[in-house]
């Protein structure tokens, strides 16, 4: 993927993800912003070598969640 493919699925991807971390924990969309940009995930996305834009953002969500509960990450199985 070339790096302004990647830039757009990031671009629309984060959003999503910021959203339900806003709505799940109670924060405003500024605060969940910040605090997904400061997460080990999002350093993770951040990097197209990842393949983590693979993951819907209900699953991106589910993997920021489990860190900020417990400072891991674990990564799903693809499907084969």
């Amino acid at each position: 993927m070339n790096a302004e493919k990647f830039a757009a699925m990031l671009f629309l991807l984060v959003p999503q993800v910021v959203h339900l971390i806003a709505e799940q924990h109670s924060l405003s969309e500024e605060e969940a912003v910040k605090r997904f940009y400061d997460s080990r995930l999002y350093a993770l996305l951040e990097d197209e070598q990842t393949k983590l834009w693979h993951y819907s953002p209900l699953m991106l969500f589910t993997m920021y969640d489990e860190e900020t509960k417990t400072g891991e990450i674990t990564f799903p199985e693809e499907a084969a």
